[in-house]
């Protein structure tokens, strides 16, 4: 399970903890403003929006690593994100999900649920891990995975189901 003591940073540069969303369940998304996926964007918001009343989040992490994709700064990122998608979910300060320099979260999520052929790097923009509401990670789907394809093993995680 992840280590929900772990630190994040919003995108509007203030400190949080994984631990505020504890009990609920997750879409961890890496995000980005510059590739053929950001129109998930509108995706990830509308599931956002649907399960949020039954304690569902997308945690969203603009990442600037594949192809340099995300190039803006926090300021710019919020804007794209509001302006053009007209997002609700919580986005955070830009994050590596790769290498050294990855976010712990990120090398726990790539431990726990490995890519294809048994891989843990992150192989490009929008890779979704979904983790149950008591930390387990569930799945991780490709970026090619539409939001819309997830409603299923969302909605099996939740209350009421």
């Amino acid at each position: 399970m992840p280590s929900f003591d772990t630190d994040l940073l919003t995108i509007d540069g203030q400190k949080q903890r994984l631990s505020d969303y504890a009990g609920r369940a997750l879409l961890v998304v890496n995000l980005a403003s510059r590739c053929g996926f950001t129109p998930q964007y509108e995706g990830l918001e509308a599931l956002y929006r649907r399960y949020a009343p039954r304690g569902f989040v997308v945690l969203g992490f603009p990442c600037n690593q594949f192809g340099a994709q995300e190039p803006g700064d926090a300021a710019e990122i919020r804007s794209f994100c509001s302006s053009r998608y007209d997002v609700t979910f919580p986005v955070f300060a830009k994050t590596e999900v790769n290498g050294p320099g990855a976010h712990p979260l990120y090398r726990h999520l790539t431990e726990e649920a490995r890519g294809i052929f048994g891989t843990r790097k992150v192989k490009w923009n929008f890779t979704k891990f979904l983790i149950a509401p008591d930390g387990r990670v569930v799945k991780r789907y490709a970026p090619s995975a539409k939001p819309e394809s997830l409603a299923g093993a969302i909605e099996a995680l939740l209350p009421g189901s």
